[in-house]
């Protein structure tokens, strides 16, 4: 499986590791560490020394109970970095919720928007067609980050998950989005439980079946610290495992604060060459 993005046709033959870079005050796990541009520069250019095969940038937190940021201020949070990062030679995504931020974002250059409300926002799928290259992740997830945990409730969650995704895949196809354009994410943590969490991994071949690549985001997730009894900051070995569980499982994208460390656990694990769920090599321009 390929995922086309503005500049970049990505090959995912091979597992890819998308380091997580929050230009924000007050994300769950590195709130503040990247708030000025020059720092969240500098973690750009690590994470693409330590491996990473794709950068996100998100200037709006989304932990539970994070309230919203006003447009201006995560645009001026976000472009900046986003246009040095554009220079690094890899795949730059952003995260957001807000059309105009897409927008903006798009504008300059961005390959990926990376949306955890699947482009429901009114004009968000709009911004997105008429970018006819640029990639586009769908994740999952109920209400948003300040009402989701109270809405964690389903009869069967990973079904639930693939329907909404699947209806969000054919709404986009309506509007003439090229479905190689598209990753998907069951979104781990938003407005879900720990065992409806837990359910999502063990079952999470079962999303394949949408015929589009998986993006998981598991690193120091709250889940992590539920099923090991430890704090955010010492949740590394949880969050290789849990990404190493999600490549098993077909997982072609994995989204980390621990980028060295997973491109280690990664290359080991390859080389072992256990057999995963699905096989969809490395990056080329497009």
């Amino acid at each position: 499986m390929f995922w086309q993005t503005t500049r970049f046709r990505i090959d995912l033959t091979q597992p890819r590791v998308m380091g997580i870079v929050n230009v924000t005050p007050d994300s769950f796990s590195d709130g503040g560490r990247h708030a000025s541009t020059q720092a969240a520069l500098r973690c750009c250019e690590q994470l693409v020394a330590e491996g990473a095969a794709l950068i996100d940038i998100g200037g709006e937190s989304s932990r539970p109970g994070a309230a919203p940021v006003p447009v201006e201020e995560e645009l001026a949070r976000v472009l900046p970095v986003l246009d040095g990062a554009l220079r690094l030679g890899v795949p730059v995504s952003v995260d957001t919720v807000k059309p105009e931020v897409m927008r903006r974002a798009l504008e300059l250059g961005a390959d990926i928007v990376n949306d955890i409300n699947a482009l429901q926002a009114p004009g968000a799928a709009e911004v997105l067609a008429a970018h006819p290259g640029a990639g586009i992740c769908l994740m999952h997830m109920r209400g948003d980050p300040a009402t989701m945990q109270q809405r964690a409730a389903y009869d069967d969650v990973v079904q639930e998950v693939g329907e909404f995704l699947r209806e969000r895949l054919q709404r986009l196809a309506a509007m003439g989005i090229d479905a190689e354009r598209i990753v998907l994410d069951p979104g781990i943590g938003f407005g879900k439980s720990v065992a409806h969490n837990v359910e999502l991994l063990r079952r999470q071949s079962e999303l394949l079946e949408l015929g589009r690549p998986l993006l998981l985001g598991w690193s120091r997730k709250s889940t992590l610290g539920a099923l090991t009894g430890r704090g955010v900051g010492d949740r590394l070995a949880a969050s290789l495992a849990a990404a190493l569980a999600a490549v098993q499982q077909g997982a072609r994208i994995v989204r980390v604060h621990d980028v060295a460390a997973t491109v280690d656990a990664l290359k080991v694990w390859g080389a072992a060459g256990l057999p995963r769920t699905s096989e969809s090599g490395p990056e080329t321009n497009a």
